[in-house]
């Protein structure tokens, strides 16, 4: 069991020495609405978000109040337990609040991505049947744009004057917060995904899962009350949702919330003022930084020379290492990486400065956690092992070196997807096992290694299977390009290719140069490959590629 990890040289300890916080989490009370329950009362005066760069900051005791003024709106509302309540905007204290209120209610949350369109919105508001949609007044005019009368939306305070006049006075002591708590299996969220490879699918996340998901990151990360943690991702993601938000805010912690766009440079800045304890991030943001700011150093002649030595290449990795974790806070135990596929050459470069990073596996449909694995035993390239109550296979006769479907099963997996019986029994088979649709192999130490996704995979002409992302990793592996998809046309493979203007600057490349230059880079590609995974062409994008909000491309969209 590991400890507390307020800063990377603070040896471990056991935390349940701590008796307060002891009395959080127990494995024996696998109730969600008793975790927010006893981290209320107990963390009463202490600061639980802060919305960056401003002044909101809400104590626990704030969202205890905040929480009993809502749930007297909803009664007033006339909203019933089991109810659906949408949940629409961007990452702050207020969308915290707000979700908490919803389950602590016993009605049914549907987080919406702040990025998806006025008509996702509106489906997803109409296909899950939700009651009532909360959203800041600037995320959409939503009155005129979704145009439904019947909705009754949060910010119609003049239709509900005497109620929001009830609702200021509302006041609740730390001995009044008493919630009814949840059957396990009981719908908690309704969760639709970024629909990466299709359409969206409401995904039916009970009680359970998000208990389970909560438990597991308390045994990985082990935070401390009071201790600081920073939010970038969106949280109606589950991978943002569960290891940003919701754990922190179990156990007690003050979670800043970022509510500007993560640059690089945003995000360096508020890791450098907050100085978080644990550091979770999608392999984009990490990917920018070391190859927007840490390659182009390398390839300087000073430092390609330096490299050549031993003694010195082990001081320029040090002196990498110490600005990597300098950019990231400084006091991180360990940085987590998830949610897409991770670049192999950053992986190979972080490894090769020992930088301590790990990479996960999940998915939505499980709350999320699947696999990961601490960064002082994780196996380079892998994403860990099967998390605490899950089980994974792989459907293959050698699943140590011949690729097959992952299969999933245990605690966290959900009811299956909303008003959607043909998907659901396509995913859940008849033994509960859920099937990812990702491909995958498990060494004899029980580590997971993504192969592709079944979806994706590709048939060569002479009957060999082709996982695109791993032509796509070469791809990007030569610096010359951004962003790639690699798509099929007949039996030839192409590779549409994005590289900003920028990034032709960094590298002293004109847009000509770069054309010129095409057959080159494809020679220099299918020299790294087997010849059956060779690309024929290199097609060049004038825009980057659409993205979910996790920023995986939305690879349907490219033929």
């Amino acid at each position: 069991m590991q400890g507390a990890r307020s800063s990377p040289q603070q040896p471990q300890h056991d935390k349940y020495v701590n008796m307060e916080r002891a009395r959080l989490f127990s494995e024996n009370d696998n109730s969600l609405i008793g975790l927010i329950e006893r981290t209320l009362t107990t963390n009463w005066d202490r600061t639980a978000y802060s919305d960056y760069g401003t002044a909101v900051n809400y104590t626990f005791g704030d969202v205890a109040n905040d929480i009993a003024r809502l749930h007297l709106l909803y009664k007033e509302l006339g909203i019933k337990k089991g109810d659906k309540i949408a949940l629409c905007d961007k990452n702050s204290t207020h969308w915290a609040v707000a979700f908490l209120s919803i389950v602590t209610y016993g009605a049914v949350a549907v987080p919406i991505l702040a990025d998806f369109s006025v008509e996702q919105v509106r489906n997803i508001v109409s296909h899950s049947e939700s009651a009532l949609l909360i959203a800041s007044k600037d995320s959409f005019d939503f009155k005129k744009t979704l145009n439904i009368a019947t909705w009754r939306f949060f910010q119609d305070a003049d239709s509900y004057a005497a109620t929001y006049e009830a609702m200021d006075k509302v006041s609740v002591g730390r001995d009044a917060v008493r919630y009814d708590h949840e059957d396990p299996e009981s719908l908690a969220i309704i969760s639709y995904t970024s629909g990466s490879t299709g359409r969206s699918k409401g995904v039916m996340l009970p009680y359970r899962s998000i208990w389970s998901n909560v438990i597991f990151a308390d045994k990985v990360i082990g935070a401390q009350p009071g201790d600081k943690t920073m939010a970038i991702l969106p949280m109606a993601h589950m991978y943002s949702f569960a290891f940003d938000f919701i754990y922190e805010f179990c156990v007690g912690c003050h979670v800043h919330f970022l509510t500007k766009v993560p640059s690089p440079h945003i995000v360096i800045k508020a890791f450098n003022e907050v100085k978080p304890i644990i550091v979770i991030s999608v392999p984009l943001i990490i990917e920018k930084i070391v190859t927007g700011r840490i390659f182009p150093v390398l390839r300087k002649p000073a430092f390609k020379v330096m490299l050549k030595f031993p003694i010195l290449k082990q001081f320029v990795y040090w002196r990498i290492r110490s600005i990597l974790t300098k950019a990231f806070g400084g006091n991180f135990y360990e940085v987590i990486i998830g949610g897409a596929a991770f670049s192999k050459e950053v992986e190979d470069f972080l490894h090769k400065i020992h930088f301590k990073y790990t990479v996960g596996y999940g998915m939505t449909e499980c709350g999320p956690i699947l696999a990961y694995e601490d960064y002082k035993k994780f196996v380079k390239g892998s994403c860990g092992k099967a998390a605490p109550r899950m089980e994974l296979r792989i459907l293959s006769d050698d699943p140590q070196n011949t690729p097959g479907e992952i299969i999933a099963k245990g605690m966290n997996v959900m009811l299956g997807y909303y008003k959607n019986e043909e998907e659901t029994a396509a995913a859940i088979d008849s033994e509960g096992w859920l099937h990812t649709g990702d491909l995958g192999t498990i060494d004899k130490n029980g580590n997971l290694f993504i192969r592709g996704r079944k979806k994706t995979m590709l048939l060569g002409a002479n009957g060999q299977n082709i996982y695109p992302e791993e032509v796509e990793d070469v791809i990007n592996s030569l610096e010359y390009f951004d962003e790639c998809v690699v798509v099929q046309r007949g039996e030839k493979l192409v590779a549409l290719t994005y590289t900003s203007d920028k990034s032709l600057a960094a590298k002293e490349l004109t847009k000509e140069a770069f054309m010129q230059n095409l057959t080159r880079y494809r020679n220099d590609i299918n020299a790294r490959l087997p010849k059956f995974a060779n690309i024929t062409d290199i097609e060049v994008m004038d825009k980057e590629f659409e993205k979910t909000p996790k920023h995986s491309i939305r690879r349907f969209l490219y033929k």
